[in-house]
């Protein structure tokens, strides 16, 4: 069995690269080890066929028994409870244990709450965490209830492909008339403390493209972005990453801080800016993020 990591343990969670791996595919589900992404969400659903789901399923029980996946948070994507399949894909969360178990298409509170009274029911460890898909106009509206559900919640993952089908948006370069969803889905997150990973992009030979939709996913405030193909990873990890000068701020704040004069003190003059100790609490995290990247760095 694949052996949790210690991410949802941890102060710090790296989630700036998480790839979508159809469980269907043996071939991609092989190359899974020797990637660099921060996360890897095996899928059950969209990507698998119907008469192909208990293969799929098959494929992970073999993956987790087999293969150990050390150093990043493993998911896994189910069908919808509703479903028959939603019901046996559930039963191989409980038997394989990943880090978390992702929930399609939710629109309602009592989906969350569904998932989490069936793990709780089960014994499952408290570290077995659900994350939500966003992917509807009434998943959208009702983002705030969802984000407060249940404390297994930990991560919103934002997909459009859905929204723009079900919306009539069509897939525009800015992403113009989605952008306040998609900041309705972050702020609703954020205000329960969870992480948002933002929608897959589509075309993983457009480089340029990708890059563009990365630095601006970034400043909306997304966590990492979702990805369908392993040559977005880069990409990815580079633009949710801490930034190197950012990284250097954040050591000098952490410094000044740290001098016997500022013991007691709540601002203080820091080559001419005022800093708070918010700004200390900001640098902190991102100071532990940076050494954690390079941490694994060192034993990838």
């Amino acid at each position: 069995m694949i052996a949790s990591t210690d991410i949802n343990s941890s102060t710090v969670r790296l989630r700036r690269s998480v790839l979508s791996v159809p469980a269907g595919n043996v071939r991609a589900l092989e190359k899974v080890p020797g990637l660099d992404c921060d996360a890897v969400i095996f899928d059950l659903e969209d990507s698998v066929a119907p008469e192909k789901k208990a293969e799929a399923r098959d494929n992970l029980r073999r993956l987790f028994k087999e293969k150990p996946l050390q150093g990043r948070e493993i998911i896994i994507r189910i069908n919808p409870l509703e479903t028959d399949f939603g019901r046996s894909d559930m039963e191989l969360v409980l038997e394989a244990s990943p880090d978390a178990v992702l929930i399609p298409k939710v629109e309602r509170i009592s989906e969350v709450q569904a998932v989490a009274d069936m793990l709780s029911d089960a014994g499952a460890q408290d570290n077995l965490a659900i994350w939500a898909m966003i992917e509807t106009p009434k998943g959208i509206l009702n983002a705030a209830a969802i984000a407060g559900t249940d404390e297994r919640l930990q991560c919103f993952v934002v997909g459009l492909n859905d929204l723009r089908k079900e919306t009539g948006v069509p897939p525009q370069p800015g992403r113009t008339y989605l952008v306040p969803w998609l900041m309705q889905a972050v702020l609703a997150g954020r205000a329960h403390g969870l992480d948002i990973i933002d929608s897959v992009f589509n075309d993983f030979k457009d480089a340029e493209a990708f890059d563009s939709e990365c630095a601006q996913g970034r400043a909306m405030g997304f966590s990492g972005k979702m990805l369908i193909h392993p040559v977005q990873i880069e990409p990815a990890n580079r633009h949710f990453g801490p930034d190197p000068q950012a990284v250097k701020e954040a050591e000098t704040v952490i410094a000044a801080f740290a001098k016997p004069e500022a013991e007691h003190l709540n601002v203080i003059n820091l080559n001419g800016k005022m800093v708070e100790r918010l700004h200390l609490a900001e640098a902190e995290k991102l100071v532990a993020r940076a050494r954690t990247i390079a941490e694994r760095k060192k034993t990838s």
